[in-house]
Formats: structure tokens, sequence, C-alpha cells
């Protein structure tokens, strides 16, 4: 099975991420964590916007009553696009629950109970010790740890399901939620990939799980990263589907438009190869396609998960 891609007409970013259709605005926020910017594509004007931003943001999440909220490294911030405004939330969210010299936030989802689940990236990658969080209630409670660079996370469409993956590690985890949509027992493999042997040219390899979206009939669609594949999975982590792509590194995909129907894909070309970036113009670019299932509705962080008194945007 293949997929029609095409690229928006947009600059490349260098490490574009945490693509997001905003369901209240109707448009695709992205960011470039290395890059400092955050993006915006409006389909219906076919018009992009970006902005400056502070810190690096490895993820963003759409706020209830309007605007964005980001997790940069330095921590929790709300964004206006109206005004490009960047607030830091206050205490006892900021400052942000590791060391930011080795440690940064990175992938990120929220669940229908409008709680932002948001994982870390340990950054000299030799232990598994990056955490995954939950903001909920005013604070980021630890959910979990063991892993080294937290990627994936998604929900399955009853909300039963967490999946949740480590890219180091090249596995994906399934975790089943109690009544409360909380990790109740121990996470179990959903699927994994062969690690990269030394030597090990590209076309041989299958690539490691980054971001990752679930559809309306459960399935998990991951991203491998350096794997020139979008893969399409079963609620049980069977492979359905293997979409090739028009360039190496694909970061994470996700279902927008008015019908859910449109897969927006962000690509990576940060500290890639000369000759691969030739021969693959489109790195960086965000890369979109038709498909017949569509997507979960985007969920919003409540503001009761929020400390009090965190304005509205204007």
């Amino acid at each position: 099975m293949t997929l029609d891609w095409t690229a928006l007409p947009t600059p490349p970013s260098l490490l574009g991420e945490s693509p997001l259709w905003h369901p209240l605005e109707n448009v695709l926020y992205w960011t470039d964590i290395p890059g400092r910017r955050l993006h915006r594509w409006d389909p219906h004007t076919a018009t992009h916007r970006d902005w400056a931003l502070p810190g690096e943001t490895g993820c963003i999440a759409a706020l209830e009553g309007g605007g964005l909220l980001l997790a940069m490294r330095e921590g929790l911030a709300q964004f206006d696009s109206a005004t490009g405004h960047c607030q830091p939330l206050g205490a006892p969210l900021n400052p942000p629950p590791y060391d930011p010299a080795r440690e940064r936030f990175n992938d990120g989802k929220v669940d229908a109970r409008g709680r932002w689940w948001i994982g870390t990236i340990y950054e000299p990658r030799d232990r598994p010790v990056a955490t995954l969080y939950c903001l909920d209630g005013g604070v980021l409670r630890r959910v979990a740890s063991d892993c080294t660079v937290s990627n994936g996370l998604a929900f399955s469409p009853d909300g039963r399901t967490l999946y949740w993956a480590d890219t180091t590690s090249h596995r994906v985890f399934r975790w089943s939620l109690d009544a409360n949509g909380d990790p109740q027992g121990e996470r179990e493999l959903l699927r994994g990939w062969p690690l990269r042997e030394r030597e090990q040219p590209l076309s041989a390899y299958a690539g490691r799980p980054d971001g990752a979206a679930v559809d309306a009939e459960g399935c998990y669609w991951s991203a491998l990263f350096e794997g020139r594949r979008l893969v399409r999975l079963s609620p049980a982590g069977e492979l359905l589907s293997s979409f090739e792509l028009p360039v190496q590194c694909a970061t994470m995909p996700c279902f927008g438009g008015e019908d859910r129907r449109t897969l927006y894909l962000t690509t990576a070309r940060h500290n890639r190869p000369a000759d691969e970036l030739a021969a693959q113009p489109l790195a960086g670019c965000v890369l979109q396609a038709r498909v017949d299932v569509p997507g979960l509705p985007v969920p919003l962080v409540a503001r009761r998960h929020l400390p009090d008194g965190l304005p509205h945007a204007d």
C-alpha cells in the first residue's frame, strides 16, 4: 500500500516535531526543536506563520479556551498566537522536575480527561532514566521511568490503553488504564524493532519508533526515524501497513482537517549527511497525505489541571 505524499509549502525545519491539529482554530501547528520556532499552517487560506521561541520546545498542546501550551527545556509555558506572547507557568510546574543541562521535555499527548502526559529525553542516552509525567490538578505527577528517549505517546479510542515508546531501545509498549485513566499493572511490549548494528547501512535498517498517533479504528501509527517508513499497527501490535517515505527521518504523524483524514507528518534534516539531504530535498518538511480511516478528535488541556490564575488567551 502507498500514500500520495506532498509537502506543505513552508520552510523546512531542522527537527520538526509535535504536529498538532488545533480543534478550535482548525489549523496545524508544529515545533522545530533546535530551531526554537513554532510554526502554523492554515490550509483554508494556504498561509504560514512562525514565531521565535525562547527555548527548545519538545511538544505542544491545545488549551481549553484557546491558545497553546509549550513544553520547553526550561519548563512549561502558555503561548498566545494572537500576540506571540510566551508566558511561563508558575510554581509548582516551573522550574521543571529535572536537570535541564541533561534532560528536556520531549513527546507529549493529552488524554480525554484533559491531562497532558509529557515524557522526557535523557540526552547522554547512556542510562534509562528519562521520565513520563502527567499534568494533573496543577502538578506534574511522575508516572514512570525506565526509559531513555520517551516518545510515541497515544491513547486508544476508549481511553483504556496508553501507548508509550522508548526510541533508544526500539520498543513500543501498551499500558492498561483503570477507570480513572491511570496506569495499572505492568506495561506490555506492543512491538519492537532490531537495534542498528555497527556499520549497518541505513538501507538495511528498519528504523526506531519516534512519534505516533492513533486512528478511529484504534490502530497505532508510528514514525520510524531513520527507517524511511511510517507503519500502522493493530491494537495487538500486528503490522498492518508499512508506508515508504521520501525522507529518511520522519518524527511524528497527526490527523487533521475537518474530517480528520489528512495525515500530517513532521520530518528532520538536523545533522543529516550532505549526500542524504541532496537526495532527499523534502527532509525537514511537513508531509501530508489523505487516508481512508480518520484520526481521533484532539483533546484540549483542561484549565483545571493548570495553576490558579492562568489567564485566558485574548
